[in-house]
Formats: C-alpha cells, sequence, structure tokens
C-alpha cells in the first residue's frame, strides 16, 4: 500500500499518532512522515510530572519553542511565564528580546547560537519549518544578532550541558540541563534544569517557599 493509503485508513480508523506509526511500520516498513500540529496543551498528568520534579525547573515546550507548561521551580528561576501572554512564551523571544533573560546567561552568544542551531533541528524534525517563518521574520527585524546567527544555518542537537545563571535573587548557580521525549506527541519535549549542587537545590527549595508564603 501507498502511504497515501495508509493516511486515508489511518484517518478513517481515528487511529491515534502511536497506532498510525505502528501501521506504516507493519506495511511500509518505515514511520511515517512527521506531520506537524499546534496543539499547546497537556494532559494534567503530564503537568503532575513537571511539579514532581520540584526543585528542578522543568518545563514543556513545542517545536516552535512556544513554552505551555512549566513547574513553580522554573517560575521563580527562569521566568514567571504565567505572566506573559500565550504568544509571547517563547525560548526564542525570551534569549533574544528579554533584556532580564540575557543578563542571566553566563555566555549569553555561546547560549543564543546554541538555542538557534537546536530550534532549527527541532523545527526540521517536527516537520514545522514552513510554520516558524512567521516568527523567524519577526525576530530577523527586531534582532539584528538572531538575524545573523539564523543566516548561519547551523544545525545542532539538544546537547546535555551544565548552564550557569546569574540569578538576580540566587546569585549564581549551575544547573544541568537534559531534554526528554514526550511518548505520543512528536511536537513536544521536556526539557529539565537539575540543579548541580544540593546547596544550589536548597536555595531554589527556599526561593519557592518565599514565593509561596502568604502576604501579611
Amino acid at each position: 500500500p501507498s502511504a497515501d493509503v495508509l493516511n486515508r485508513i489511518a484517518r478513517a480508523l481515528m487511529l491515534t499518532d502511536v497506532e498510525r506509526e505502528h501501521l506504516f511500520l507493519l506495511g511500509l516498513g518505515r514511520p511515517p512522515e512527521v506531520q506537524y500540529r499546534k496543539d499547546h496543551g497537556v494532559t494534567p498528568r503530564l503537568q503532575r510530572v513537571l511539579d514532581a520534579l520540584n526543585p528542578s525547573p522543568a518545563l514543556i515546550k513545542t517545536a516552535l519553542w512556544d513554552v505551555v507548561a512549566w513547574n513553580q521551580s522554573a517560575t521563580v528561576v527562569l521566568y514567571d511565564y504565567a505572566s506573559l501572554p500565550p504568544e509571547q512564551r517563547n525560548t526564542l523571544r525570551q534569549i533574544f528580546l528579554n533584556q532580564h533573560a540575557r543578563e542571566m546567561q553566563h555566555n549569553w552568544e555561546s547560549v543564543a547560537r546554541s538555542v538557534v542551531a537546536s530550534f532549527r533541528a527541532d523545527a526540521a524534525r517536527a516537520g514545522a519549518m514552513a510554520e516558524v517563518s512567521a516568527l523567524v521574520d519577526e525576530l530577523c527585524l527586531l534582532s539584528p544578532e538572531f538575524k545573523a546567527m539564523w543566516r548561519d544555518n547551523d544545525v545542532r542537537s539538544h546537547a546535555e550541558v551544565v548552564k550557569h545563571l546569574q540569578h538576580p535573587v540566587l546569585g549564581p548557580i549551575a544547573i544541568e540541563i537534559s531534554t526528554f521525549a514526550v511518548d505520543g506527541r512528536p511536537d513536544l519535549s521536556m526539557l529539565v534544569f537539575n540543579p548541580v549542587t544540593a546547596s544550589d537545590a536548597e536555595k531554589i527549595s527556599a526561593l519557592i517557599a518565599a514565593a509561596s508564603a502568604p502576604a501579611c
């Protein structure tokens, strides 16, 4: 059978993404081509996973690097995403257009280059290159630095690295970044920022407790 026939069967049977992939593996011996879908929701179970990771900041992002879910550690260490309208909860926007995010980076240019290269790879892997064009065009207009880095056409996978941040309250902290796929959702990935030392974890926990304390 052709890929078109299998896609019609999958639609008729209302198969899930995992079931559709299995159908292609059986019929053609390969997975289907990635079809990007814009779905910004996460399940309550996935949110509970994020919450269980405190005091490690953790978030869920789309292939366009829109942040769609996060835990409290991410709020106090990285950014208060809830204070932003959904269309502004984008990692690229924060890195290139938010002075606070820039000042937190130990080596902003190196971080920015890595972010752009990983973003390009994520968008291509998810079949979303057409969808990123509006965001890329906007950032090219607003940030000459982004425009130059995007034109370099660099592509990198997510590296498991140690990031050094200069937090305005916590001071210098070190966090290890790990990226995980979300099963059944090729459009989503989970980023976990694990504190390198027990001291850093304790500082984050104390900041969460202070933020959660009732006002006098």
